[in-house]
């Protein structure tokens, strides 16, 4: 330490001609609109440069993991493609309704807003009505259930999480077929809850929880987690099911939205039906 005092000390003038310096600077760049705009023009073109460059670095670091995340996406969109290929072929061997055969459609879209921290939690997306997109459509992710679109503009869209309270959506225990309704509870973002399942029913740890398909909004079978825990208290008539999500929402980058084309006539029919009533 009593160097470094030394050392300012020896070169005082020193320092003490750079600070009058910058202050000369300052002053002049305060006092002289035209040299003040163009230093921090210049300024901020320099921290943009610098914060693209430290932009494009993180991302090359990701790219492995990128790329193993789409070739898996890659070897599931081919095994399901071949699954859907084979029903198809038993559906026109029975009727010739080519609406069921293109009954969905699919839009990706990055993510560029979003939030696992409040009790109802949004994320934004880069595809909107100009795309096709309505409020109402699901999103999924590679890796499972994202939520529903609520509001769109030309060119994006504001998606409802399933870490949202005010979200329902209708899942299946795959292992024994019995649905309930899946709902966050506001605490932990990997964790999710499965409820109305009777008592009787016995989910074990490691089940695997899909959409139903009920609503017409997400298509059946859409992975939504799996079973972490079972509550069922003596006098309760529905286990409460604890499921871990199966997408972690804390590095969700890529969705997509699924588009059912028969939607509206389902609501249409189910709306008549229930006006008869």
């Amino acid at each position: 330490m009593e160097r470094i005092f030394l050392f300012i000390y020896q070169y005082r003038a020193f320092f003490t001609f750079l600070v009058l310096e910058l202050v000369a600077v300052w002053l002049f760049l305060q006092n002289n609109q035209y040299q003040g705009a163009r230093f921090f023009n210049s300024a901020n073109g320099v921290v943009a440069a610098i914060n693209g460059f430290s932009k494009n670095m993180a991302d090359y670091f990701s790219l492995r993991q990128t790329n193993q995340a789409l070739a898996e996406e890659n070897a599931m969109l081919r095994y399901e493609l071949e699954k859907r290929n084979r029903q198809l072929e038993n559906i026109k061997s029975v009727t010739a309704d080519s609406a069921i055969i293109r009954q969905y459609n699919f839009v990706s879209a990055k993510v560029v807003n979003n939030s696992v921290s409040r009790f109802t939690n949004f994320l934004t997306i880069n595809k909107g009505s100009d795309d096709g997109l309505e409020p109402g459509m699901a999103v999924i992710s590679q890796a499972g259930v994202v939520g529903k679109i609520k509001a769109t503009s030309r060119h994006y869209s504001v998606v409802t999480s399933v870490l949202n309270v005010d979200v329902m959506i209708s899942g299946v225990l795959k292992r024994t077929g019995h649905f309930g309704t899946v709902q966050w509870d506001g605490s932990n973002p990997d964790y999710i809850h499965l409820k109305y399942i009777p008592r009787h029913v016995k989910p074990v740890k490691g089940d695997t929880v899909i959409t139903s398909g009920y609503s017409g909004v997400f298509p059946e079978g859409i992975l939504i987690g799996t079973v972490s825990d079972v509550q069922l208290s003596q006098e309760a008539p529905f286990n409460l099911v604890i499921v871990k999500l199966a997408q972690d929402f804390r590095r969700l980058a890529w969705v997509t939205v699924v588009r059912n084309r028969l939607l509206p006539e389902l609501d249409s029919l189910e709306l008549r039906v229930s006006n008869f009533q």
